[in-house]
């Protein structure tokens, strides 16, 4: 049986009231300019004080004012975190609340994310008394193309955190259901491009040109040996190519080649030792042709590396809401991403996920366009959030 904090479940209404109007007005990532606004408006309602992270992040601040804490409770401080953003989708759900704005969706759950935590707000801040030291909150920007958790990470806002917390819906789970997992949980996003450079030439006459659709076929072709050959087959790894473009006609050597892609692992150490694989072996196999290449990557988030101490207190504080038999404390890692794993190379923390699954209509996945939930889950997020924050402050 699920058991909120009562005050937030008493509070439901003006939560999915606020859950509503983001779903109403989604924002794409870099652009949540209307939705910061409204943040910030309800944290001035709620006498938080906030800062402006970057245009479209918000980072607000409760201070506690327990009487008999320690000095050590008093000096700490707890991140919790939502993100905002919504995606380039055009909604066919059938529910009466659906996205005002043409092609945008929240298809990922941020309203939900982003109002589940300001049920947490308002209750924190009208309890301050419960606790000592500082919550800060962060409602970040820009998670669906990876360039929000760094900006809060560069602030220097943060410095202090002791621990930070955060947690994403899950249509695969049923609502009521809380998992927390530690250690590796999702993979990283690196999203890298190969740009292949060579000399045109007419089709009868190669020898007399450099061939970049060629070279980079290869380059494609050879890329897909490296996870299988060069990692113990007990470790995931993937390097994916999504897209290969070159040439400008049928009898015309290309001069140009185009690879773009995406490596995800679960460990810092195999990241990195195969970012370096990935342009080594392109390098290397341009040269056979006479090529050269130019590599870039965009590293969209770390892999996610739940803290064990961390993770211990998200079920902790699971247990209370949904009880012991709806925590789900281990499960197969995903090679998904989220960059809250930025958050977790700087802070340790753990990032949860919530079931949000009743019916046909809530089972819709992520990014789908008929994505919706059960939105029982909003005082079960928001109470999970207090939960995990007030063990975090008030520990002995």
């Amino acid at each position: 049986m699920v058991q909120v904090i009562p005050e937030i479940q008493a509070n439901k209404e003006q939560i999915v009231t606020w859950r509503r109007h983001f779903h109403q007005h989604p924002e794409p990532s870099l652009k949540e300019f209307k939705t910061a606004e409204k943040i910030q408006e309800i944290l001035t309602d709620l006498n938080v004080p906030f800062e402006k992270v970057g245009e479209t992040g918000t980072l607000g601040t409760i201070t506690g004012t327990k009487n008999d804490a320690t000095q050590s409770q008093r000096e700490r401080k707890v991140l919790l975190r939502a993100d905002i953003d919504a995606l380039e989708i055009t909604e066919a759900t059938s529910h009466d609340f659906p996205s005002l704005n043409e092609g945008i969706m929240h298809a990922c759950g941020h309203d939900a994310h982003n109002s589940g935590l300001l049920g947490a707000v308002a209750y924190l801040a009208s309890h301050r008394e419960q606790f000592a030291g500082t919550v800060l909150v962060a409602f970040q920007q820009a998670e669906e193309i990876g360039s929000g958790a760094y900006q809060f990470i560069e602030s220097g806002l943060l410095d202090g955190v002791g621990q930070v917390f955060g947690m994403h819906v899950d249509p695969a789970l049923p609502v009521g259901t809380i998992q927390a997992v530690s250690g590796p949980t999702m993979a990283s996003c690196d999203i890298f491009t190969i740009n292949v450079i060579g000399k045109s030439a007419h089709v009868a006459r190669p020898h007399t040109g450099v061939d970049a659709l060629a070279a980079g076929a290869n380059i494609v072709t050879e890329l897909q040996n490296l996870v299988s050959r060069l990692l113990n087959p007990l470790e995931p790894a993937v390097i994916g190519i999504g897209k290969f473009t070159s040439g400008t006609r049928y009898n015309i050597v290309s001069n140009h080649a185009k690879i773009e892609g995406t490596l995800r692992t679960l460990s810092h150490e195999t990241r990195e030792r195969f970012l370096a694989k990935i342009e080594e072996t392109a390098h290397d196999i341009a040269k056979v042709f006479g090529a050269t290449i130019e590599f870039e990557n965009y590293p969209a988030a770390a892999p996610n590396i739940n803290d064990e101490d961390a993770t211990l207190r998200a079920q902790r504080a699971g247990v209370k809401i949904v009880g012991e038999a709806n925590v789900i404390k281990q499960s197969q890692p995903s090679m998904g991403s989220d960059d809250f794993a930025d958050f977790l190379t700087k802070i340790p923390g753990t990032y949860a996920r919530v079931g949000v699954s009743s019916s046909e209509e809530t089972s819709y996945g992520l990014h789908h366009e008929k994505f919706n939930l059960d939105e029982d889950v909003l005082p079960i997020m928001a109470s999970f959030h207090v939960e995990f924050a007030l063990d975090y402050l008030n520990q002995a």
